[in-house]
This record gives structure tokens, C-alpha cells and sequence, in this order.
């Protein structure tokens, strides 16, 4: 007999988007990484790559499991998530391109790149990286130059960036949304490599 919370987890399962991978290149704060675990369980994102070659957190998942810097924030989904620790960006890169997955990088449009708008973008490619930079200087040239596109979230305010904890919300609830909706449709995920511009 399955306890209630072993049933819980089960269920969530079910409306987890498969090939769905959050990265988080060189985050500094621990209860930054613990907060976006606790909004990619939240929203049904497959797993977390975190670029961490500052060692702020451990390498082995199961000692992250236990880390209180890390349960206090995600509040115990820690336990029921996926991290994978990486050394360098180019190493995280590597390993998504060797398994077919298009990175895509949240950050303000740059020039002589594929710039979208977060909510008129296409998100529902077979294999997805949504990569997001550190609290204080953004997403990395490298992962930039590495990356399919660069997403931003509109904003009308004088203050032109969001905290991480927010912008990962934002943004993986809006790609999210549409891969489940495009599963609803298309049961079979026949389309190999659609646009992410609309």
C-alpha cells in the first residue's frame, strides 16, 4: 500500500512536461536554487541543470537532498526533483546538444540573435532548455552565443529585470502551459523542430 504522500507524487507524474529542462547557470544564492526547485516541481518541469563550478551546492543529488539551505526555500520538493550539477556552461551545453535538446536563453533581446517576446513565442519542441543567469549579471555571453534564441518577459516599468525566483515563475509557467496544451492536441508530438517564434 502506497502512503498518501508516495500517491500525491504519483499523480503529479502525470502532468509533468517530459523533456522540459530548467538550467540555472552560476547562481550564487542557495535559497535562490532552493526557491526555482520549488517553482519548476510547482509547475511540472522535468528536471533542473545547475552550472555551479563555486561548488554552492553539493555534487551528489542525494546530499542536496538533505541540505537545509536548499529544503528551507523549496519547501521539502528538493526531495522530489531532479538537480544535476555541471562545472561549466560549455559542459552543460554539450551534454544537452549529445541529447538533442534546443537551449533557449531568458534574457533582453541582443542584437544579431533570435529575439522573442515570451508570450508570442512557440515553446513546444520535443526537447527544451530554458537556461537563466545569475541574480546579478544575467545570462552569460557563451550561453548566448550557444543558445537557439533569446526570450524575454515584457515589461512597462522603469525596473528592467526580475528577481530569479520570479523570472524563472514567469517564464516556465508560460512554456508550461503551452506544451501541455499542445499535448492535449497533438497526443503523438509528431513535430520534430518547431518554431519558437510564432
Amino acid at each position: 500500500m502506497k502512503t498518501p504522500l508516495r500517491q500525491k507524487a504519483d499523480k503529479a507524474k502525470i502532468g509533468r512536461c517530459k523533456n522540459l529542462i530548467a538550467v540555472l547557470e552560476e547562481p550564487s544564492d542557495v535559497k535562490n536554487i532552493g526557491t526555482v526547485i520549488r517553482n519548476i516541481n510547482a509547475l511540472g518541469v522535468e528536471k533542473l541543470y545547475v552550472i555551479d563550478n563555486q561548488n554552492v551546492i553539493p555534487k551528489d543529488w542525494d546530499a542536496m537532498r538533505d541540505k537545509r539551505d536548499l529544503l528551507k526555500p523549496s519547501v521539502g520538493s528538493v526531495r522530489w526533483t531532479f538537480v544535476k550539477k555541471f562545472k561549466t556552461t560549455d559542459e552543460c551545453m554539450d551534454h544537452l546538444e549529445k541529447n538533442k535538446f534546443i537551449s533557449i536563453v531568458t534574457s533582453p533581446h541582443i542584437k544579431g540573435r533570435t529575439n522573442v517576446i515570451l508570450q508570442d513565442g512557440d515553446f513546444t519542441q520535443k526537447r527544451l532548455a530554458v537556461w537563466f543567469g545569475t541574480e546579478s549579471r544575467g545570462i552569460s555571453d557563451r550561453a548566448v552565443e550557444r543558445s537557439s534564441a533569446c526570450v524575454a518577459i515584457e515589461q512597462y516599468g522603469i525596473v528592467e529585470s526580475l528577481n530569479l525566483a520570479t523570472s524563472t515563475g514567469i517564464v516556465l509557467y508560460e512554456i508550461t502551459k503551452q506544451r501541455r496544451a499542445y499535448n492535449k492536441i497533438n497526443k503523438r508530438g509528431r513535430r520534430t523542430d518547431p518554431p519558437i517564434k510564432k
